[in-house]
């Protein structure tokens, strides 16, 4: 068993991604810009670049809001309970979720932070099952319990919404929980 992190150090990763969200979502407001170009092109060179920039742009207030308070919640769970892999699992949550959409999706800009809240879910979600802790467990459970609608969400059932960065973050959580399941958390 693990010793946990502390929530002012499990805070730092995802409060500095959320504090960029929130500043580029200003910075576009206010000087009328539309970084969304920024996002991820599938099978385009160029659209290559939203892999690193896609998960800190937002197409509206709305948009913005419904990504901030699960990558905060999520994020500090992944980083406080499973601290000696969570800048891994964070960073592969971000980047082979990217890849995986430039790669497969549809034809369209894809923006925003759902593919790294869709793969820290899973991974959280995963590690529960795969891992022989009691406590991956009962945090297993309480993924269901507050985010267990987010299967949904991996389906093509709204327009507008990227469900291919869902799944993809989906698999790359799931992926990672199988990867790191023997590996000590601290």
């Amino acid at each position: 068993m693990s010793s946990l992190g502390s929530i002012p150090l499990s805070f730092k990763v995802p409060g500095r991604m959320v504090f960029f969200m929130w500043l580029v979502f200003f910075i576009e407001l206010k000087y009328s810009y539309n970084f969304s170009v920024f996002g991820i092109l599938p099978r385009e060179l160029y659209g290559m670049t939203g892999v690193l920039f896609a998960p800190v742009l937002h197409a509206s207030l709305v948009h913005l809001i419904s990504n901030t308070f699960p990558l905060l919640f999520l994020g500090v769970t992944l980083y406080y309970f499973y601290g000696n892999i969570a800048p891994r699992v964070f960073l592969m949550t971000y980047f082979i979720t990217g890849m995986l959409v430039w790669l497969f999706a549809r034809t369209s800009f894809h923006i925003g932070a759902s593919g790294i809240i869709y793969g820290i879910a899973s991974f959280l979600f995963f590690s529960g099952l795969v891992r022989t802790e009691f406590r991956s467990l009962i945090i297993s459970i309480g993924i269901v319990i507050v985010y267990g609608g987010l299967v949904w969400g991996v389906l093509p059932s709204i327009p507008g919404i990227s469900w291919e960065m869902h799944l993809s973050g989906a698999l790359v959580g799931a992926a990672s929980a199988f990867y790191y399941r023997n590996t000590r958390l601290s």
